[in-house]
């Protein structure tokens, strides 16, 4: 790591609880910023909020809220630039801790982000989540990579599968595909290289990234594959940097060299597990509480074929390893800057920027 420049910022914060941070970068160079914030998650306190980043002054300002809907958590924000050139913010909406609930909404900008709309419902069925951006082909295609959120046999979410939402008309009407064979793979983040598209995916078994390909934009895929980057049943986010390279950043761990003390997902207190009737006694493949440290960035110079890891973006200051660094976003700017941020504890989100040449 010392071989790399890297920059940092801790972005302001208005609530304790800070998580699922999503970059863009707008048109004018600056970047904006948007993650969930609130007291805990899973809380009907939890809302969207938004910074942006001056590249001239070099400095985030205080987060905005976008979102205003005391009676469900909002989570897991996502901004990109529609095919009509308005930025939509994507965003799930779910009843308390349960996540079999959500629905998925959004909201409108016509001006880079100062102002947005009255949120909307996009997609309806309960269980709709979404985590990474969307792509637009040329032929102003927007594919967006999405997931639903089940609950398992013993009461814990792991019959989740994935999907491709495809719309041509702007995000009001989508098609949806079903990934195949993708039962516990989550988090799909889709990039496209040469003449195909490429997804990675989360692992409810905590155990590997796996990887499916399309060779038609979109409408069918490869049975997914594991890679060799481990996957502790954490976010992933994966980014183009040049014709042939790919970056994804991850927690370099799994549940083989790091069980957890207690199957539970992270965002449960003790009593959460009896509300959601979660049976801890029933056998299960779904693997919840690996440690979420170190965070990594790995480096595919083949079009996703094999991977090294580069470095260790964050590591743990505790010796039990138990902080967490998570959910990773990653944007490339005009200037070949690679600005990734993160959950740091659930406190804060904290960003970092690295120059790509160092990482080609």
């Amino acid at each position: 790591m010392e071989n790399f420049k890297i920059l940092e910022n801790d972005i302001p914060i208005n609530d304790i609880h800070n998580h699922a941070s999503n970059l863009f970068v707008l048109k004018d160079g600056d970047l904006l910023c948007a993650w969930f914030s609130g007291t805990n998650e899973g809380q009907s306190d939890i809302k969207i909020v938004t910074s942006r980043y001056s590249m001239e002054n070099k400095s985030w300002e205080k987060p905005n809220y976008v979102t205003d809907d005391n009676t469900r958590s909002e989570q897991n924000p996502i901004i990109y630039r529609n095919s009509d050139d308005n930025l939509w913010i994507i965003y799930t909406s779910q009843d308390g801790i349960h996540q079999n609930s959500s629905v998925v909404k959004y909201t409108i900008s016509k001006d880079e982000g100062e102002t947005w709309s009255e949120s909307k419902v996009l997609f309806d069925t309960p269980g709709s989540f979404i985590r990474n951006p969307p792509i637009i082909l040329n032929d102003s295609k927007i594919l967006l990579p999405a997931y639903y959120s089940i609950k398992s046999d013993n009461g814990l979410f792991g019959e989740d599968y994935s999907v491709i939402k495809m719309s041509t008309d702007h995000g009001n009407n989508w098609k949806e595909y079903k990934i195949k064979d993708s039962e516990g793979l989550v988090h799909p983040s889709l990039i496209k290289i040469d003449d195909k598209l490429l997804v990675f995916f989360r692992s409810r078994k905590a155990d590997y990234i796996y990887k499916s390909v399309s060779h038609d934009n979109g409408e069918s895929w490869s049975s997914p594959e594991k890679t060799n980057l481990m996957n502790n049943n954490s976010s992933i986010q994966a980014k183009r940097i040049s014709k042939d390279k790919i970056l994804i950043a991850y927690n370099d761990v799994n549940a083989d060299i790091a069980p957890p003390d207690k199957n539970m997902p992270p965002w449960f207190d003790e009593k959460d597990l009896e509300k959601a009737g979660v049976d801890i006694n029933k056998e299960t493949e779904i693997i919840w509480g690996t440690i979420r440290n170190p965070l990594s960035l790995a480096i595919s110079e083949d079009s996703g074929e094999t991977w090294r890891h580069v470095i260790n973006i964050q590591e743990s200051i505790e010796e039990d390893g138990k902080d967490e660094y998570s959910y990773p976003s990653i944007v490339i700017t005009d200037e070949d800057d690679i600005h990734i941020t993160y959950t740091f504890q659930r406190k804060y989100i904290k960003h970092k920027v690295i120059q790509k040449g160092n990482l080609i």
